[in-house]
């Protein structure tokens, strides 16, 4: 035998350091030393009882935190667009209507899912920072007559909180399934999966849950499941196929709630207003608490006020994504960074970065 071709890599030889930053960007958000540590515990085999009762602790855990009674509860391995696929996969067949509603990139991402399996993609578009009433959402349901309607409950590109009620029904009236990203969300901002006739719904782990990504949780109603198991066609992934899903049971998740958000978040707005800056999104009642869309202030170049941020304060704050790419700042308050005391650190920062950063005289 010859000895390896391949040395062992130094990098790998010494011990990891990972740097503890202010996480208040759009998420991931700082995990808490109570979750930290509890992914600690030892590993053991996934078919041990022990297991089993994790699994249905973790569901009724889920079953809670979505505010439903539904029996397909679970938690997909994987990140929230592992959990948008796991839906639309499951629920859609090429040839089928598919209506997503479009007001920032996760629309756009939920039709590009949908197109890659062969459905018919038809879209609603609102501008960066708005949204759609209930009346344009029923015309587009009348004229397109989709099998599956989605919609981003926080729109983490613009920061929208997207109103919910009615739609559910609205959904029902034209036999079509109501399909909700509520990764920005959950937790943040007051959702009810079952009240409010959403038929599928799912979140991340890695926002306002606040713990370490690669976890989704998802629910799935009565009638999406009558969709899913009478389907013509077997779904485009084995490793998404609730059909093995469900003999594998579930995977885990630590869940808690903050609904905190919406105080800490004017406080946040209260604040930005104070230093002339503007709010991106123009309605109150429709600003996503956990994700603040700050326009971009005028003369400034918004990524070296990130860099600055970043690079004197230890802190993140991001900025636009998808269609709002140059026009946003976003800062992330979710779970345990959801606090006064840190909306003043970034207050701190923002203003900090005003004063230093270059400005033109344009």
């Amino acid at each position: 035998m010859s000895s390896v071709s391949v040395p062992p890599p130094k990098c790998l030889q010494k011990p990891l350091s990972v740097p503890h930053r202010h996480m208040f960007g759009p998420g991931p958000s700082n995990v808490p030393p109570r979750i930290l540590e509890a992914g600690a515990n030892p590993v053991i085999g996934h078919m041990h009882p022990e297991i089993f009762e994790i699994m249905s602790d973790i569901k009724s855990g889920v079953q809670y935190m979505f505010q439903t009674q539904n029996s397909m509860t679970l938690a997909v391995s994987g990140t929230g667009h592992t959990a948008m696929e796991c839906a639309i996969f499951n629920t859609v067949e090429p040839g089928e209507n598919v209506l997503t509603a479009v007001n920032g990139i996760w629309g756009e991402r939920a039709a590009e899912m949908a197109e890659r399996i062969g459905a018919r993609i038809n879209t609603i578009v609102a501008p960066p920072g708005g949204f759609f009433t209930n009346v344009e959402i029923e015309q587009a349901l009348s004229k397109y007559r989709p099998v599956l309607f989605f919609l981003a409950h926080g729109e983490s590109s613009t920061g929208v909180l997207h109103p919910l009620d009615g739609i559910g029904q609205l959904c029902h009236k034209y036999n079509c399934l109501f399909l909700v990203d509520s990764v920005a969300s959950m937790g943040g901002a007051p959702l009810y999966m079952d009240q409010q006739g959403i038929d599928i719904l799912y979140t991340g782990s890695q926002k306002v849950l606040n713990a370490p990504p690669g976890t989704a949780p998802i629910s799935f109603s009565e009638r999406a499941c009558q969709k899913i198991f009478n389907r013509r066609t077997k779904p485009v992934s084995f490793f998404l196929d609730l059909s093995c899903l469900v003999s594998c049971r579930q995977e885990l998740i630590i869940t808690s709630h903050h609904y905190i958000s919406n105080s800490v978040a004017e406080y946040f707005h209260a604040g930005l207003e104070n230093m002339g800056l503007k709010l991106f999104v123009k309605e109150k009642k429709a600003r996503l608490p956990t994700v603040t869309t700050i326009v971009a202030p005028h003369g400034y170049d918004w990524k070296e006020i990130t860099t600055y941020i970043m690079k004197t304060h230890n802190l993140e704050i991001s900025g636009g994504l998808g269609p709002s790419v140059g026009m946003v700042l976003r800062v992330g308050l979710m779970g345990c960074n959801s606090s006064k005391a840190n909306v003043d650190m970034v207050l701190a920062a923002l203003k900090d970065a005003l004063k230093h950063c270059h400005k033109s005289k344009v």
